[in-house]
């Protein structure tokens, strides 16, 4: 039975948080079972809003790999690589550059979206504007049948898709599947301030921070803001602690505390300390993993070697048959295989 190929990447902007655990590295772990998988840490898509200083990218993709490889993402299993490491990203993405329509582009619903929350950067750049495009490239080079996304991606899968059909029709041809959405049942993981989690609003608990430092996050945290005294009873569904605990502890702790909590038999200091219990069971595992594979550097620059090396592979072949298709001389000094 033939396996169905799966890719995915992540921008490197900064330390993994509990937001990119809960909402897509969990699912990642889980689907190196059942698809073959290709991970790229996309950092040459970190320049669409980055472009500016890029002196930390390095740093930010290697805590990337670390926080997969912390997560359980197995170099044994999948692919695991840095994008820039496969220059035939950069040459797929501006071939289909030339065909892809400037208004398919300005629809995107999360463009004008992010240019309206991203107000400190000039974002009225090229590279911003055609990071959809781009993107396609990065999944359609190895042929992949299945993308991992929330429901807020799956506008970029369909403007994928169709990026795919024009290629096709102008063409002739039939090289590239049309990708489908492989969608995750990902929770929205609020951040301490009960925002989305996120780098930008600098609200996270990052993958690798100890338990002191979680610690000192979780207990100043708003709780039920209208629970004054600690015998008022509380409402644990507009309490940000009791959210975490929906994703961090066990089913017999998480209803104790929606019962006793109800009826002010337990207060909120106990609740933060049981949570930081269970948020110790989920972070532990993936800060030892890491730190195994921080203090192994030529270990972790051998295995994204290594991916690079299996992920060229495919992008070569797929790149001789959009060259032949598109009518492309192919040059003897390209030195590919």
């Amino acid at each position: 039975m033939t396996t169905v190929r799966c890719f995915s990447g992540v921008r490197p902007t900064g330390p993994l948080h509990l937001g990119n655990y809960f909402g897509a590295l969990r699912n990642w772990v889980a689907i190196q079972a059942t698809h073959e998988c290709l991970f790229a840490v996309a950092d040459w898509h970190s320049l669409t809003t980055e472009y500016a200083d890029p002196s930390q990218l390095h740093r930010w993709s290697r805590d990337v790999v670390l926080d997969w490889l912390g997560a359980g993402i197995d170099p044994e299993r999948s692919i695991i690589f840095l994008q820039s490491d496969v220059v035939e990203h950069a040459e797929l993405h501006l071939l289909l550059s030339m065909i892809t329509p400037l208004g398919w582009l300005e629809r995107v619903p999360t463009y004008k979206e992010l240019k309206t929350q991203l107000t400190t950067k000039d974002l009225n750049m090229y590279g911003f504007l055609g990071y959809p495009v781009l993107q396609t490239a990065d999944i359609i080079l190895y042929k992949a049948e299945r993308v991992p996304v929330g429901e807020d991606q799956v506008s970029h899968i369909e403007l994928c898709r169709e990026i795919v059909r024009r290629f096709h029709h102008l063409y002739h041809c039939d090289i590239f599947p049309e990708p489908q959405p492989l969608l995750t049942t990902a929770p929205r993981v609020p951040g301490l301030d009960r925002r989305k989690m996120s780098k930008s609003y600098d609200n996270t608990i990052t993958l690798h921070e100890g338990p002191d430092a979680v610690q000192k996050k979780i207990m100043p945290a708003v709780t039920d803001p209208a629970r004054k005294r600690r015998q008022d009873p509380g409402n644990p569904d507009v309490c940000l602690i009791y959210d975490y605990h929906k994703l961090m502890s066990n089913a017999e702790r998480q209803a104790f505390v929606n019962i006793e909590c109800r009826r002010a038999g337990i207060g909120c200091v106990d609740c933060k300390k049981w949570l930081l219990e269970g948020m110790d069971a989920v972070l532990a595992p993936i800060r030892e993993r890491r730190a195994l594979w921080a203090a192994r550097p030529d270990d972790v620059d051998a295995l994204l070697a290594d991916g690079a090396r299996r992920a060229r592979a495919i992008a070569c072949e797929t790149m001789r048959e959009v060259r032949d298709a598109m009518g492309l001389a192919r040059s003897v000094t390209r030195g590919r295989p």
